[in-house]
């Protein structure tokens, strides 16, 4: 099965429907560009002060678990 439209009785698109595989890597992709997003975030706020990568890592975790 590959990605399918529903329309309305116009024939305009209104939903889609994906294989769950494809979803999955799809979500995937979207939270690792969300990761880089709140990366580049950070470095734009540099003031100098500095952390180990695990807490950067456990930092975006947190942000990325409020944002849901």
């Amino acid at each position: 099965m590959e990605t399918q439209f529903l329309t309305d009785e116009k024939g305009n698109r209104t939903a889609v429907v994906l294989p769950i595989k494809k979803y999955n890597k799809l979500i995937e992709k979207l939270e690792d560009l969300e990761g880089v997003r709140l990366y580049d975030e950070a470095k734009k706020e540099d003031d100098g002060y500095r952390i180990s990568i695990d807490e950067a890592f456990k930092i975006i975790e947190e942000k990325r678990k409020l944002a849901k």
